[in-house]
């Protein structure tokens, strides 16, 4: 794949995510079809779209409750995301995971978690667990910039270092944690340098470049699979939308969402072809593509019956 059919498919993939989260933005709103707490990753989009080419199938991606881009870009069918959100029996998890919680691990896909840094020390575990059983895989763990001043989160880089384990840590640093600036809640805004006092690698990337993430994630994963142990990659990014449907924003800076739109992976991505003189039909041609086939799978989804409640209790173990 030359370079341009590789960044018309990383634009392809990115309004696949993008639509399907208006998708569920605009079902959610509606108030009908989705219901309960909702959190998007318009304008993050590059992240997972980078970062999941490099994975196998046998790797595991653990990603936070904002995952559903990283659930896409993994592979998890766009119908059966809509179908669990919305709590339709087709959903990936029968309905029962919803927004926040849904999990697919027939496609490298390990769930979501609504504890804010809880997937660090679950992916150091599967890490550990391929040592034993020979599986041999890479783990990576997706969490925001808040999450790295968790209890947990430390133990788990600690670990993953000592233990030299197969593990990527991603940190998509949004510059909000939730709805506190990260650079007014530690005294190094720069997170990835925190990666030298548990001696592993670690780097800041342009998490707005699907190219960049993606060449870093290589690196990361290359490590980690010859025995170099974890590396902690910072994306840097920004949200275009609340840190949850329903979050009014006044804690934004002046001028701040302007200048995201402008710098945002799809525009910037879209300007670069259009000066690199490809045609506007082929950048047209991604956009119509994945709206129209998210459009499909939303009809579908919504056309599926609701869940059960007398299977609310599956696969509950206490």
């Amino acid at each position: 794949m030359d370079d341009t059919e590789r960044r018309l498919a990383d634009l392809h993939a990115m309004w696949r995510i993008r639509a399907l989260e208006e998708k569920i933005r605009e079902l959610r709103i509606g108030g009908e079809e989705i219901v309960g707490s909702v959190h998007l990753c318009i304008g993050q989009e590059a992240g997972p779209v980078g970062a999941c080419t490099e994975l196998g199938p046998d790797d595991a991606l653990f990603a936070t409750y904002r995952g559903h881009g990283w659930a896409l870009a993994r592979g998890v069918p766009a119908e059966g995301i809509i179908a669990e959100c919305a709590g339709r029996a087709t959903g990936v998890n029968g309905g029962r995971g919803g927004s926040a919680y849904f999990t697919a691990p027939e496609h490298g896909f390990h769930g979501e978690n609504s504890i804010v840094g809880a997937g660090l020390p679950i992916a150091v575990g599967a890490a550990l667990a391929g040592r034993f059983d020979g599986g041999g895989r890479l783990a990576m763990t997706v969490c925001g910039d808040g999450a790295l001043n968790q209890g947990a989160s430390h133990e788990a880089l600690n670990m993953a270092a000592a233990f030299k384990l197969p593990v990527v840590f991603v940190c998509e640093n949004n510059y909000w944690s939730e709805l506190t600036p990260i650079d007014e809640m530690v005294g190094e805004p720069e997170l990835w340098r925190r990666a030298a006092g548990y001696g592993m690698a670690g780097a800041r990337v342009d998490g707005n470049d699907p190219a960049a993430v993606r060449a870093a994630v290589r690196e990361a994963a290359e490590r980690a699979r010859s025995g170099g142990g974890p590396t902690l990659l910072e994306l840097m990014t920004q949200r275009l939308v609340g840190h949850y449907i329903g979050d009014v924003e006044q804690y934004r800076r002046p001028g701040e969402l302007d200048r995201a739109r402008e710098e945002e992976p799809i525009a910037r991505l879209t300007g670069a072809l259009e000066a690199a003189g490809v045609a506007a039909g082929r950048i047209e041609d991604a956009r119509a593509r994945a709206r129209a086939e998210i459009e499909e799978a939303a009809a579908a989804a919504l056309a599926a019956p609701l869940a059960d409640p007398e299977t609310a209790k599956d696969h509950v173990y206490a």
